[in-house]
């Protein structure tokens, strides 16, 4: 059993413990890696490291060439200058390309720090910080899919942080100095903690006061059970509204009654660097404006996403790995219904990517006679589909991008396919799950995550621990 699910394994109403004191807690996360690091294999950990040391050293001579912009960081750095000199948030424009601030008035407060140092330093922390972060959402993400076994963890976050830069969200991430594994990390920290914390919510909260989309999550969190949660995150996300129109009484009303509604200050809705739902309508349809049919198809998949997530989230007696399900399934469903999603939006692939690899080991490990591929293949295709940069290589100049036949527009849209089949497959995989005869019931409101280091899954699948 992983943490995440010993966690949720108490009985509601039994008093939590008191919670140690912050210097502990501290000191604890702050040892945490080098007691992984001393815990780990000696030979594949060393091994694991020449591997991500070697994938870094390319990625740096590739990023060396391909003259990383970093533009968002430095759209970032401006909206911390307008915040500091008490100019016109919202009427700024920033690089070559003319762009706007877009994000609430409390996002650009965080950014003002950034304006204490120079670029080209901001460059080279931006990018470090953002390889730690990736570290600590492949270290969340095994959390919460509970695999590998404790004492390989820290091979996989190693192994992750080397090779994942060459994952298209992650590499646009890098690129342009983005914030995505900043939110992914705040989200995905906050929903493996245990249920009973007073606290939980508040990262949630706080995500989406920097950017509304990970509001979903504070929907998924009210749909399973998790009342206490929501409303922490809902009052949280309500005190960042408060703090910006207390700091920032004239960028917040703008913000609020126009800016926000103006979908022109953020990009084209038809470009292939648009990887929701609206994007690839808005290039099936041959159309600047999807509408409607925009409108209707993220109602369907906002509606249908949610119910998967929650349905699995609620299956923990007959689904292994249950939560882990459900907060993919709600991460993809809030990137695909998002009006504009970037590809480097997608940095949610590290989780899902883990969760697939999880399912494919358990099946790899079934004796040969009961034995199948889908896993594998699943866990496969999505990685092609994220490693692949094919919206890139497929790109149309121009207005050609809207007379495409749909053949061609498949690799222009492939994570819109990827997240809906990722979907469908979870959809399936809760439905498949039956309780097993003579299952004993949990305790009303328990919550154990699938269990899925059972007695019996030991049995069955001794290779996949």
């Amino acid at each position: 059993m992983t943490a995440v699910q010993d966690e949720r394994d108490a009985v509601p109403g039994a008093p939590d413990e008191a919670p140690a004191p912050l210097s502990d807690r501290l000191r604890t996360a702050l040892g945490a890696p080098v007691r992984a690091l001393r815990e780990a294999p000696r030979r594949p950990l060393l091994t694991a490291s020449a591997v991500a040391l070697f994938s870094l050293l390319a990625y740096a001579v590739v990023r060396h060439f391909a003259h990383t912009s970093m533009v968002d960081m430095l759209v970032y750095r401006a909206e911390g200058a307008a915040v500091v000199n008490g100019e016109d948030l919202y009427g700024l424009r920033v690089t070559q390309w003319d762009l706007p601030a877009t994000y609430p008035p409390f996002a650009a407060m965080l950014f003002v720090p950034t304006t204490w140092f120079p670029v080209p330093f901001l460059r080279v922390a931006v990018t470090l910080c953002n390889l730690g972060l990736l570290a600590l959402l492949a270290h969340l993400s095994f959390k919460l899919v509970g695999w590998p076994r404790r004492d390989l963890r820290a091979i996989g976050v190693i192994l992750v942080t080397g090779t994942g830069v060459w994952l298209e969200p992650v590499y646009t991430t890098l690129r342009y100095g983005q914030i995505n594994l900043v939110l992914a990390c705040l989200i995905l920290w906050d929903l493996t903690r245990p249920d009973g914390r007073r606290g939980k919510g508040i990262a949630i909260g706080i995500a989406a006061g920097i950017k509304l989309t990970p509001g979903l999550f504070a929907v998924y969190l009210l749909l399973t059970g998790r009342v206490r949660a929501a409303f922490v995150a809902g009052v949280t996300f309500v005190g960042t509204f408060l703090l910006g129109a207390l700091l920032l009484p004239d960028a917040t009303w703008g913000f609020w009654t126009k800016y926000l509604y103006d979908s022109s200050r953020v990009g084209k809705t038809e470009i292939v660097d648009n990887q929701a739902l609206s994007g690839a309508v808005a290039r099936l349809l041959h159309t600047a404006e999807p509408g409607m049919a925009a409108t209707l198809a993220a109602v369907v998949v906002a509606v249908a996403g949610l119910g998967i997530a929650v349905r699995a989230a609620r299956s923990s007696r007959r689904l292994s790995r249950s939560e882990a399900w459900g907060v993919c399934c709600a991460a993809v469903t809030a990137v695909l219904i998002s009006p504009i999603s970037w590809t480097h939006h997608w940095v949610w692939c590290v989780p899902v990517l883990v969760l697939l690899a999880r399912e494919a080991a358990v099946e790899r490990a079934r004796p040969a006679a009961v034995r199948k591929v889908r896993w594998r293949a699943a866990f496969g295709a999505t990685l092609v589909a994220f490693l692949s940069f094919s919206m890139w290589l497929a790109k149309p100049k121009g207005a050609l991008v809207l007379e495409l036949s749909p053949l061609h527009q498949i690799p222009t849209s492939v994570y819109p396919l990827a997240g809906i089949c990722f979907l469908l497959a979870a959809a399936l995989r809760v439905r498949a799950r039956r309780p097993a005869a003579g299952a004993p019931a949990a305790l009303p409101g328990q919550r154990d995550g699938g269990r899925p280091d059972s007695a019996k899954e030991r049995q069955q699948a001794p290779a996949a621990r």
